[in-house]
């Protein structure tokens, strides 16, 4: 089957616009709480943003997946470590840039890592977003092509049961799904070191860390297979029934599982796997029934498709210009403890504009991530109508 799915597309494209969305708040410190990833167990709609975009990788593998098998093992071999090494190199360029920051009125350079003043070791951050899809693509890519559909749907469930295994045994007795009793942060501090590990939780602990990428690169096999499916059977109502009846069938899988393995996007439980992938495939059901069915196309899918086109380009692109453009301060006079405060060109809008709106500071900080988005979807729409896509 040939056919194209414009669905898919719009799905990917409102996903990273999620994504970046809740990415970029004009403070941290105003957030409504949908748009804040739950303190730990459950999840809220940004804990699915993530999980929907390895769900949308996996799509999109299963209707590339057949040239690579035509081509061969070197063909495979070569596009996937290729495409793997460099998502994770702008992952990693990502955390260190822009490789120098402010500190007491002086540009100085980011070491690799150091110790600070209280003795804690610092440094840049290894892994991440963009480190997970890259992994999470390369080991799914290889399963499904050397163990094929089927196998990679076995491999995967042994995958989340091995995963739950590890986490109940190798964790803290006490609490082993909690943030200091789960065994991962461990295997963290062994291999990548606490230097190089998020510390925004208040202790050295990722959340895109080793151990939980297991599980999540199931999310890629899983929104593969539904891709597959997809393709296969094309555009009828005997595929769109069979997406919502598996989609159902997972939402149920993983709300049950949750009794003994929590959902949680912080550790990526493999319930938090089942059950995102369910709410993926009756989202993409959905969109295919309204777009694909009842030819329901309008500005919005419009406005998700132009993101689609250009995702992780994108999606980069949110992440480097806040960072680089941090470096062009300007005083904004002091604050009550009398410490001189600064703006920036990125964050002009929110500091001189939108946080001066009356009423709930949250409503200023969401009109700047919209803003933002805006923005970013007008450089996708530029380069879309010039037919640019930056394949990454």
């Amino acid at each position: 089957m040939k056919e194209r799915f414009y669905s898919l597309d719009v799905f990917r494209g409102a996903t990273v616009c999620l994504m970046i969305l809740v990415n970029n708040p004009g403070s941290w410190s105003h957030i409504y709480p949908p748009f804040e990833h739950a303190p730990w167990h459950g999840l809220t709609p940004t804990d699915l943003v993530f999980p929907f975009f390895l769900f949308a990788v996996g799509n999109a593998l299963s209707f590339v997946m057949p040239r690579l098998q035509e081509g061969g093992n070197k063909v495979f071999w070569k596009k996937v470590i290729k495409r793997s090494l460099l998502i994770f190199g702008i992952g990693l360029f990502l955390t260190w840039w822009p490789f120098v920051k402010w500190m007491d009125g002086e540009l100085v350079f980011k070491p690799w890592s150091y110790i600070d003043g209280d003795g804690n070791s610092q440094g840049v951050r290894i892994l991440g977003v963009l480190a997970r899809i890259a992994i999470c693509y390369g080991l799914s890519s290889i399963m499904i092509y050397f163990l094929k559909p089927r196998g990679a749907f076995y491999a995967g469930l042994v995958i989340l049961l091995l995963y739950w295994v590890l986490c109940f045994t190798l964790g803290d007795p006490n609490d082993p799904y909690s943030m200091t009793g789960w065994f991962g942060n461990s295997v963290d501090k062994a291999i990548l070191g606490e230097a190089h590990m998020y510390k925004g939780e208040g202790i050295p602990f990722d959340p895109e860390g080793i151990m939980s990428t297991l599980p999540a690169l199931v999310n890629i096999i899983f929104g593969f297979l539904v891709g597959d499916y997809i393709r296969q059977k094309g555009k009828n109502f005997e595929m769109l029934s069979g997406l919502f009846v598996a989609g159902a069938a997972m939402i149920l899988t993983g709300f049950c599982w949750d009794m003994v393995f929590p959902i949680n996007k912080k550790i990526w439980t493999s319930s938090y796997t089942i059950y995102t992938s369910g709410l993926a495939t009756m989202t993409i059901a959905t969109l295919i029934y309204l777009i694909e069915f009842k030819n329901r196309r309008g500005w919005l899918s419009r406005f998700f498709d132009v993101y689609g086109k250009n995702a992780l380009f994108v999606f980069a692109l949110s992440a480097f210009l806040p960072k680089g453009l941090a470096l062009l301060r300007f005083e904004d006079g002091l604050n009550a403890k009398g410490k001189m405060t600064y703006y920036n060109p990125w964050n002009w809008l929110y500091q001189k504009v939108l946080v001066h709106i009356p009423g709930d500071p949250r409503l200023g900080s969401l009109l700047y991530a919209i803003a933002v988005i805006i923005f970013m979807w007008a450089i996708c729409y530029w380069l879309d109508k010039r037919k640019i896509y930056i394949k990454v």
